[in-house]
């Protein structure tokens, strides 16, 4: 089977880019599942409805998201309505939604788990343990994990974790596509997939104003570059009846 992960989908022009780009992406693999980090879609970040529609009108099948996954406050009703819209399990069960997706495709069942890291990122359940406690409920063989996470070191040891017992850990949240993709023990691994957003930009954000802030400390609000962008994600060819990933392929595309 292969699956197609994007990288955090960027304000509407990351949309845009994704609008134009993923059905020849999803051609050129021939992949049968598409799944998009989605949480920073929405103009300023988070994800709210329209940018929602838009990652799922451009053939997204999965939508995961991170640490702004609840930032416009409309997309809670949407986390409770829409199973294939899914945030880290580990943030705790108060919030709405939900933290694993299952796929029916008939032979077989996929399943889509979101985590998030602990190391320099807001304070949630371990993730780690939460995992554990996932892996013990989930009885599909595919299983692709997004970890979303700030520290390289956390991803790497999340790879190592779950070695063996998922179909692949791909990070997500730093934007900056890592070129250490690898299989451990049947497990694609990559650190983070990159984003899908501007090119000429700091992490998707207009750099002057990034650069600004180095100089000066000020808080000056962000607002999504413009121009160029780059759609950038990974694709697995996983066996069905294992679940071991057969291989992994990193792509970063200009749009």
């Amino acid at each position: 089977m292969k699956i197609v992960f994007i990288g955090d989908v960027v304000g509407k022009t990351g949309c845009e880019a994704l609008s134009k780009e993923l059905f020849k992406i999803k051609k050129d693999f021939g992949a049968e599942l598409i799944i998009v980090n989605g949480e920073n879609s929405a103009e300023g970040n988070g994800i709210d409805k329209r940018s929602m529609q838009a990652v799922f009108d451009a053939g997204a099948d999965v939508i995961t998201t991170g640490n702004h996954a609840f930032n416009k406050y409309e997309i809670n009703e949407e986390f409770e309505r829409c199973e294939r819209l899914i945030r880290p399990a580990n943030m705790g069960e108060a919030l709405s939604g939900r933290g694993v997706c299952e796929l029916d495709f008939g032979g077989f069942q996929v399943c889509v788990v979101n985590l998030i890291g602990t190391a320099f990122m807001q304070p949630c359940d371990n993730p780690f343990k939460c995992a554990k406690e996932l892996l013990e409920k989930i009885t599909a063989k595919v299983i692709v994990v997004d970890f979303h996470a700030e520290a390289t070191s956390e991803k790497r040891a999340m790879g190592f974790f779950l070695s063996g017992k998922v179909s692949a850990v791909l990070g997500t949240h730093t934007h900056v596509q890592t070129a250490d993709e690898q299989i451990i023990d049947g497990t694609g691994y990559i650190t983070d997939v990159g984003m899908t957003g501007p090119v000429d930009s700091v992490l998707g954000v207009d750099k002057n104003i990034i650069i600004e802030k180095f100089l000066t400390y000020r808080h000056i609000r962000h607002v999504f570059a413009a121009g160029e962008c780059s759609v950038c994600g990974v694709c697995l060819d996983v066996d069905t009846k294992s679940g071991k990933c057969v291989s992994i392929e990193r792509f970063c595309r200009k749009v």
